[in-house]
């Protein structure tokens, strides 16, 4: 287990900001479509709205660079969310033309084997040390301090829908947001709700907030349909159980699909919408 803090972000742990990571595409297409608004630099590219995968960090000359895991995403509304591969965190993000501050982060603290402690620290030291001066080609982005040091950053690749384990953001009742959920409400020991489909089998299989389910999955132009589901019969607790009814909603029947690098968005007929993340 890990515990979470909020602090101002010039007060942050090294271990604090070390992990940064989790989410517009034509309809069904597995390819995203960058055309449409957010925050741009000044060289007109855009920095909002992007899965960026981080490719090496440098302070002071020496070059660390990043597990394939690692990668951070500033939405629109100015928030950012990332993973080092290890740790996650989110902050507010500023953009200002070619500039981006990071602040008020809430991050993750645990320890892994896989993640060098050189490049979490040194990460950790580039993004909290104040204003960074963004410089994008559109596949790719560097991030630079005053003091020179740098973050370097490419363009995430599209998830397949195929094969990837996606993990689903339940949709809440009418008129409330949708939130992550697992069999106990905190998550089970393989991640909560989550689907993957199978282009072979034409089927889909995960777990609901409660119940495990396999269904038919038959994807053609943009849109899945997905056949009755089955489920095992556990009972849980009430609010587990409604949400996994809302989410039994979008089968036996037709959803909208698209992808964007690393977010799955259903839509169903009546207007339902569910995101899931590519879980690495």
């Amino acid at each position: 287990m890990y515990r979470q803090k909020r602090q101002r972000s010039k007060t942050l742990t090294v271990a604090a900001v070390a992990a940064l990571v989790p989410l517009a595409a034509a309809c069904g297409s597995e390819k995203a479509n960058d055309s449409g608004g957010g925050s741009v630099g000044a060289d007109g590219q855009r920095i909002t709205g992007v899965q960026w995968s981080i490719d090496s960090v440098t302070v002071d000359g020496t070059t660390h660079r990043a597990p394939d895991a690692a990668q951070v995403r500033i939405d629109d509304a100015g928030e950012a969310a990332g993973s080092t591969g290890c740790n996650s965190f989110s902050a507010r993000a500023d953009v200002d033309g070619e500039r981006v501050r990071l602040s008020d982060a809430m991050f993750t603290e645990k320890a892994c084997d896989k993640t060098p402690v050189d490049f979490e620290k040194s990460l950790g030291r580039t993004l909290t040390t104040g204003s960074l001066t963004t410089e994008n080609d559109g596949d790719r982005l560097t991030l630079t301090t005053d003091a020179g040091d740098t973050v370097r950053l490419s363009k995430a690749q599209d998830a397949s829908l195929y094969g990837t384990k996606w993990a689903v953001d339940v949709p809440g009742p009418e008129g409330q947001e949708s939130h992550p959920v697992g069999k106990d409400g905190k998550g089970d020991e393989k991640g909560g709700a989550h689907l993957t489909f199978d282009r072979d089998a034409k089927t889909v299989s995960g777990r609901l907030p409660c119940n495990r389910v396999n269904a038919s999955a038959t994807v053609s132009d943009g849109s899945i349909t997905l056949g009755v589901p089955s489920t095992t019969r556990m009972m849980c607790e009430g609010s587990l159980m409604d949400a996994e009814k809302r989410l039994l909603g979008l089968f036996d029947g037709k959803v909208d699909y698209r992808i964007d690098q690393g977010t799955l968005t259903l839509t169903s007929e009546d207007g339902t919408t569910v995101r899931a993340v590519a879980e690495k």
